[in-house]
């Protein structure tokens, strides 16, 4: 039976790391796109942030997640994005979705 070395816990660790930054991308891009989808006025009668607003942050949590992201360890800019991405996603998604303004 094999020993449990150190070399191995890191591949672990750096896969999980990769996959969480792959799924907060992801996650980033679902939610431009569907922020890109929807109408400018809808983001104004739901009390939120601007449609490009909206879209500026979703980019940059993208972009920082893949930047910085890039070193085997999920950074702080990884949460961020994470964060910014399912706050669209429950809060301005929901809202919009109540206004008759989505389907999806």
């Amino acid at each position: 039976m094999p020993e449990f070395d150190a070399v191995f816990a890191f591949e672990i660790r750096s896969l999980v790391s990769q996959i969480i930054r792959f799924g907060a991308v992801l996650l980033c891009l679902i939610a431009c796109v569907h922020c890109a989808v929807q109408k400018a006025d809808a983001f104004n009668v739901v009390g939120t942030l601007s449609k490009g607003a909206w879209i500026l942050i979703l980019i940059l949590g993208a972009v920082f997640a893949l930047v910085f992201g890039a070193y085997g360890r999920p950074s702080f800019f990884v949460l961020i994005a994470i964060g910014a991405s399912l706050v669209y996603l429950l809060d301005v998604r929901s809202g919009i979705k109540d206004l008759g303004g989505s389907t999806y």
